[in-house]
């Protein structure tokens, strides 16, 4: 190539290169979801399940197998319900079908092993253990459909909980999390997640956003400073608990939230509450902190269609109304002073105009006088 010629680059606009990219990322996760999906429909996983099972029993002793044989068909922990696969299909009723497993007390520091092979269960319900991670076959469950793990030690959920896109309630409410993974957001039909007192948990991953049919979203008591954004953009959302963070506002955009009824609002820093809250036509219920809340859209704490309360902590109303004493005391005592200031000085006055009256009288006036202070009790 010679140092004289010329090359010609084509430029075109980036927001086209960027919409042909897009595109291809989402034909690339429909086909990957395709995918999935098929491989979860295929009898090998079952058959390669059934294998592992086998030889899993094989390194058991008769007694030991005998007891996980008794355990699968009625286990002998409490509220644990498990039904063969003969009696499944003989159930016609959809109620009877759900198969639910539950484990509490502090004893359980980790899952049963026998867990592992009943992947046909509908619930878990695991409350009050020393357990602190959920299991590696998590994934396996993908009949389940909700997932309620509150007052344990996890402190974090696996990315394959992504998998379990038949999951409908999720509650993982005082554990120990930081952070909730990005792939949650694959669970397209929950409808309820619960993430209560977590305590060092601050934000939601944007991921999250795709969740548009959940209609309970509670993350209270915890450390979020503002609102995140994919609760903005979870349009089925109905109830929204963030009481006892640490927000100090709230984004002007909130009307978007359209289908919400119930926002619960206490125990953060907030001083003023946004005009767009007043444009949700379904909003029926608003609980605020009374104690630091200064202004209020007139179309929220009048409408009679909205039920607006203000919550008080009592040490803090408590506090407000001493000061007030106080305060009224302090003027009080000031007001006192002042008056009585005033009564000295126009005693004083009075002093002045009948000693002066009084040398009108005289032949001879003094050169000098002294004032002397006289008290008299009666």
């Amino acid at each position: 190539m010679g140092l004289g010629r010329k090359l010609d680059v084509p430029v075109s606009d980036l927001s086209l290169i960027r919409d042909m990219w897009e595109v291809r990322v989402k034909k690339h996760r429909q086909k990957q979801r395709k995918e999935q999906e098929r491989v979860e429909q295929s009898a090998l996983p079952k058959i390669d399940q059934q294998w592992q099972y086998r030889i899993y029993c094989k390194t058991l002793k008769t007694e030991e197998l005998n007891l996980l044989h008794r355990y699968l068909e009625r286990s002998t922990l409490t509220g644990v319900q498990v039904n063969t696969e003969e009696e499944q299909q003989d159930q016609k009723d959809p109620e009877e079908s759900k198969l639910i497993f539950q484990l509490d007390g502090d004893q359980w520091t980790d899952f049963p092993r026998e867990l592992r092979w009943m992947t046909y269960l509908r619930q878990w319900h695991v409350s009050g253990t020393k357990i602190s991670r959920l299991p590696e076959y998590l994934a396996l469950f993908t009949q389940l459909t909700v997932l309620e793990i509150p007052k344990n030690t996890i402190a974090e959920l696996p990315p394959e909980i992504g998998k379990l896109t038949g999951l409908r309630e999720l509650n993982v409410s005082y554990n120990r999390l930081s952070k909730v993974p990005p792939e949650l957001g694959n669970c397209e039909n929950l409808k309820r997640l619960e993430l209560t007192g977590n305590r060092n948990l601050s934000d939601l991953p944007f991921e999250l956003s795709s969740l548009k049919q959940l209609v309970h979203l509670d993350v209270a008591e915890n450390r979020f400073m503002s609102i995140p954004i994919c609760a903005l953009r979870m349009s089925g959302l109905q109830l929204l608990d963030l009481s006892n963070n640490d927000l100090t506002d709230l984004p002007q955009d909130m009307d978007r939230l359209e289908q919400l009824v119930t926002l619960f609002l206490h125990k953060n820093n907030l001083s003023y509450l946004p005009h767009c809250l007043g444009k949700i036509s379904t909003l029926k219920m608003i609980v605020v902190n009374g104690d630091t809340l200064n202004c209020c859209p007139t179309k929220l704490c009048r409408n009679p269609d909205i039920k607006f309360i203000r919550l008080c902590d009592r040490a803090s109303a408590e506090k407000k109304e001493e000061e007030e004493k106080n305060k009224r005391k302090r003027w009080r005592e000031q007001r006192e002073e002042e008056e009585e200031e005033v009564k000295k000085d126009s005693r004083e006055k009075e002093f002045i105009e009948a000693y002066i009256s009084s040398l009108k009288d005289r032949d001879t006036i003094p050169d000098s006088t002294t004032k002397v202070s006289i008290s008299c009790l009666l």
